[in-house]
């Protein structure tokens, strides 16, 4: 039905392991590559850790499917070398209408200040995002393995390995991982596997998905009717992709018929109610879907590490399935990095689970409350979201309340066990569990970001005169001090201003550029608890 995109077809290679028979250990086996796959194996090659990727099938997801990206989404990628070709080709946007009936009730503003580099959010195919990951994958060609056409068909865990069977078009085969990264989606088969639980809530709506190529006059914004007149008592979505594509979402009812309600002549008056009887557009991509809002009991069994749908499945509603994922990723791996290297114990994988668990039932809790405002289930219900809706065009206080999908943002680790100390005197959101805001400087003349700047390893970023030293160490893990006013400038003070930088003021930075502690003034012995607790060296050593 696309004809905009034309799916690439990716050659399937027979295994090492079967051409010789010999049975192989390797160090990360990566199950799926989906965006969270790849973006796993990507974030693995960049910390010089050996991959194998095995995925059953050999061209990129069918159907547009994930469509909003979020900015600490793209930051990640950003790191990993992607995020430019992503950006360039997506459609950018930080507005959203909210419309009752046929009124504005309510309009919001993702990115109100300036000075990021990524935007508040990009619009773009999942088949897109995949694609350009499959190529910047095969820069590494000695770091990165990626099998098409391999099943995974067992797994037993072993104390220090997995054993994995493995079909292919050749055969069963058998390889040994020391960790695995299971990547398989909402159905995986490697929950199943390990006996993982995965409950949560099952929602009776349906929605319908239709991808329409048009030339449209509708601003790059995301609108979301309630009860309009061209879908009554039901709601609707309007997005613009690239390649002229536009996403619309319609709901249905939870009696809607899946197989009627995709066909042709019911979905082509359901867009023309929508856009208007003389509006020209193809249909793209037509599908129906239900949703859930579940998570599995614990990110981490043994060797296998769970992350994207196979660990949560939320509603689409906020974008929150693909996003949340691709921050897993950027969670666990340079703490897998750090165990691989013998440079932290085991224990810290279980942070991978306390940290993520607390962003996915924040997630969850989110995508719940989007659902029973979208979806009331009962008339005081609608009652209530109608009345929300009415006050919201003219009382500030109302619009707060208006939930038509709250949108993705990071959720701080508050309570993590990895955070260290944070001195009451700070402003600002920059706390300990927070990811860094971006801000503009210049480096030796040239203008640069922070985030690019701080990389993927420990950072001391100091405001003013620091110590001679160029890092701080506890044990094998080092932190490279970086200096405002020295390494780099704060031309623009963005910087200081979002990190309240006074003179002497510490902030540990994580591998995954999120806070680790901050102090007003460098005190290294603090510094080296701060690293050693980020690090989970103080289990170790007790």
């Amino acid at each position: 039905m696309l004809n905009t995109y034309t799916w690439p077809e990716y050659p399937y290679v027979q295994s090492p392991e079967q051409r010789t028979g010999e049975i192989k250990r390797h160090p990360v086996v990566v199950i799926g590559a989906g965006l969270v796959g790849l973006t796993a194996a990507l974030d693995c090659a960049k910390r010089g850790i050996p991959v194998v990727v095995l995925d059953d099938n050999n061209t990129v997801s069918v159907g547009s499917r994930a469509v909003c990206y979020a900015k600490r989404p793209l930051e990640i990628w950003d790191r990993l070398g992607v995020a430019d070709r992503m950006v360039e080709k997506g459609v950018s946007w930080k507005v959203g209408k909210v419309f009752f009936r046929e009124e504005l009730a309510y309009e919001f503003d993702l990115l109100p200040e300036d000075h990021h580099k990524m935007p508040a959010m990009i619009n773009l195919q999942q088949y897109y995002c995949e694609e350009y990951l499959v190529e910047e994958v095969a820069k590494y060609p000695d770091l990165i393995d990626l099998r098409w056409k391999h099943k995974l068909l067992g797994l037993a865990q072993k104390a220090d390995h997995t054993v994995l069977e493995v079909e292919t078009p050749d055969g069963v085969f058998t390889m040994e991982s020391d960790w695995m990264i299971a990547c398989d989606g909402a159905n995986s088969g490697v929950r199943n596997m390990v006996g993982a639980e995965f409950t949560g809530q099952f929602f009776q709506d349906r929605f319908l998905i239709a991808d329409v190529v048009m030339q449209a006059d509708f601003p790059t914004e995301r609108w979301f009717w309630f009860d309009p007149t061209f879908h009554k008592n039901q709601s609707a979505l309007l997005h613009k992709q690239a390649d002229d594509v536009w996403r619309l979402d319609f709901q249905m009812g939870w009696d809607a018929d899946p197989v009627e309600a995709v066909k042709p002549e019911n979905v082509i008056p359901l867009i023309k109610a929508m856009l208007g009887e003389d509006v020209e557009f193809e249909l793209e991509w037509v599908s129906i879907y239900q949703f859930a809002c579940r998570r599995i009991d614990n990110f981490r069994y043994g060797r296998v590490l769970f992350a994207g749908d196979a660990a949560h499945q939320v509603s689409p509603f906020g974008a929150r399935g693909a996003n949340t994922g691709i921050q897993d990723i950027d969670n666990l791996t340079w703490k897998l990095k750090l165990v691989i290297d013998g440079q932290a114990p085991e224990s810290l994988l279980d942070s991978y689970n306390e940290e993520r668990a607390y962003a996915a039932d924040d997630n969850l809790l989110n995508s719940t409350r989007s659902t029973d405002f979208i979806t009331p289930k009962s008339q005081s219900s609608r009652t209530f979201r109608d009345a929300v809706l009415e006050l919201s065009k003219e009382y500030e206080f109302a619009r707060p309340l208006v939930n038509s999908g709250r949108l993705s943002m990071p959720t701080p680790y508050d309570h993590s066990s990895l955070n260290g100390p944070d001195e009451d005197t700070f402003t600002g959101c920059m706390a300990p569990g927070t990811n860094c805001a971006d801000a503009p400087v210049r480096v030796k003349g040239t203008e640069s970001w922070l985030l690019n700047q701080l990389g993927d390893k420990f950072t001391l970023l100091v405001f003013g005169t620091a110590p001679a030293l160029s890092e701080v160490r506890c044990g094998e893990v080092a932190a490279t001090v970086m200096t405002v006013g020295d390494q780099i400038e704060d031309h623009t003070g963005v910087l200081t201003e979002r990190y309240d930088g006074g003179e002497g003021a510490v902030y540990l930075i994580r591998p995954d550029q999120h806070v680790a502690a901050r102090w007003r003034h460098f005190d290294e012995t603090a510094i080296v608890a701060a690293l050693a607790k980020a690090s989970d060296q103080t289990k170790e050593n007790n």
